[in-house]
């Protein structure tokens, strides 16, 4: 594999003025941190005259200790107040009208977020303007969906001598850890439904993609009351843990990977009363059959399993490929990635640097396994550019003996597997650890169809010809095994952050329902659709 080095050019493309970040938010008021502080450093680096390159500096954000980690949860607790509280007891309009002045002060911080997202992750310019809109897009869905809610609630059922209404209510207090690739989009995917529902949050971002959120935290204060969302930023082991260990959390929602949030859940002393909605790790399959358009075929597989470098959960880790059309498939899948082109994120170029420290070294870890147990990497291109930089490493064939193929890569490695068997294609995807989505292509009916019935059992979300993907936004986005608990979409997340709640009465007390209802007092047994 090769290494050189790559001047992303500083000069053309200026770093942000640093942010030196010091507040937090608890308790509806932002306060100074003057303790201890992480530099933040981009995954973009500069060569120096001397040839040695260094990260671009971008800030500090605050360490928070877990005294303060702990100020917050009380704060949600406190405006949680079992239930009681100014938030969970809040009208439908309130809720609304709140949500919609917070998504109309974040699009005054457009630029500001997405040029972040650049220089902080390393997103190119399409993704990162389109990560943020694709965000207020949702925010508004979301929005429509809780007014559909609403509107469905509003119903009062008479059925066997019951008068009922059913209505979903919060859970309580929520624990926020949002992942780095996709720190706004995945963040808020868990934070604005919990909070259209009425639980207060306590927010930790993550450990990349710190300073591209400071622009909100004003516009949280401004929009929701104090203490329906505190912010805080710091270590997860010292903020998350404590958290956890005190038993006061209701729901731990978290997009990361199941080590974490297995460690994080074994920590609340009653787990019964613990609901998890989690978003994990995915060994997501693509199945090339000897069928298939190999031309379109390569070029979903590309996108899929290196668009953002392959940093992405619903990333292809893992292509399938019969044995009479792999040679093919693989001249012209890497040909394909050897055209790709790896520079500043504001060149719009499709790989980036790597923002996680020693991903690099990783990478270069999973080839050395893979070689060293029979593979070969069969493109030019691959291999270190820099500590931050790695040029997709293509490896074929590769076997079940090899790290790559059990193990979520998280990366611009890219495994390719000759098949003859589809039955041990299908019994590997079967005992495998992950079921998210798969990626099947062929242009046969037939083989789609058997195939289809016998992936929708494993897997989440059966995609034909074309890459594994989220959005649309609507529809549901889950997994099976260690993939994700809970579903998350517009329609399902508030669902997973919310319980059904059901208010009821004999048919005798017709009058007394008919007064409460008329005078408007309850803001939860109400008919109210005009939303």
């Amino acid at each position: 594999m090769k290494s050189s080095k790559i001047n992303f050019n500083s000069t053309a493309f200026s770093p942000p003025t640093p942010i030196h970040w010091e507040e937090y938010l608890i308790d509806g008021q932002t306060q100074n941190w003057s303790g201890e502080s992480e530099k933040v450093y981009s995954p973009i680096e500069t060569v120096n005259d001397d040839g040695t390159t260094s990260r671009v500096y971008l800030g500090s954000s605050p360490t928070l200790d877990e005294a303060t980690g702990l100020r917050a949860l009380e704060a949600a607790k406190k405006a949680y107040n079992n239930g009681r509280g100014t938030w969970p007891t809040a009208s439908a309009d309130t809720r609304i009208a709140a949500m919609e002045k917070f998504v109309e002060i974040m699009k005054t911080k457009r630029e500001e977020v997405s040029n972040m997202l650049m220089w902080e992750i390393a997103k190119n310019s399409t993704a990162a303007y389109k990560e943020f809109d694709r965000t207020v897009d949702y925010i508004n869905d979301t929005i429509e969906e809780f007014k559909e809610l609403q509107r469905r609630g509003s119903h009062i059922a008479s059925k066997g001598g019951v008068i009922s209404q059913i209505r979903r209510g919060p859970l309580g207090v929520v624990l926020c850890l949002g992942p780095y690739n996709y720190p706004l989009n995945e963040t808020f995917c868990l934070l604005i439904p919990s909070l259209m529902m009425g639980n207060t949050v306590v927010f930790k971002p993550a450990k990349y993609g710190v300073l591209l959120l400071t622009p909100l935290v004003e516009a949280f204060k401004e929009a929701f009351p104090p203490g329906a969302v505190n912010i805080v930023f710091g270590r997860g082991r010292t903020l998350a843990g404590p958290i956890m260990k005190t038993g006061e959390v209701d729901v731990l929602a978290l997009i990361g990977n199941s080590k974490s949030s297995n460690a994080l859940a074994a920590l609340h002393p009653k787990s019964n009363r613990l609901r998890q909605v989690l978003g994990l790790e995915a060994k997501n399959p693509a199945i090339v059959f000897d069928d298939a358009n190999v031309d379109s075929a390569v070029k979903e597989c590309v996108n899929g399993a290196l668009s953002y470098n392959g940093q992405r959960c619903t990333a292809l880790k893992l292509i399938f490929v019969h044995q009479s059309i792999s040679e093919e498939f693989c001249a012209k899948f890497t040909r394909a990635v050897d055209a790709l082109s790896l520079d500043h994120p504001a060149t719009d170029s499709f790989l980036t640097p790597l923002p996680e420290v020693n991903k690099v070294a990783q990478m270069e870890a999973y080839v050395e396994d893979a070689l060293s147990k029979g593979a070969r990497v069969i493109n030019q291109n691959a291999g270190r550019v820099s500590d931050t930089s790695f040029f997709p490493a293509v490896l074929f064939p590769v076997n079940n003996e090899m790290k790559i193929f059990h193990e979520e890569q998280f990366g611009p490695v890219v495994p390719i597997v000759e098949y003859s068997n589809l039955e041990e294609v299908m019994s590997c995807i079967a005992e495998s650890d992950y079921g998210q989505q798969c990626s099947l292509f062929s242009e046969n009916e037939l083989t789609i169809a058997y195939a289809i019935d016998h992936m929708v059992n494993q897997v989440c979300r059966v995609n034909i010809n074309a890459s594994c993907q989220r959005g649309p936004d609507y529809l549901p986005f889950t997994g099976r095994k260690d993939s994700a608990v809970a579903t998350l979409s517009v329609h399902d997340a508030l669902r997973s952050f919310s319980i059904r709640t059901v208010v009821a009465t004999g048919s005798a007390q017709k009058d007394l329902v008919r007064n409460i209802i008329s005078s408007g007092e309850s803001t939860w047994m109400t008919t109210d659709y005009l939303l």
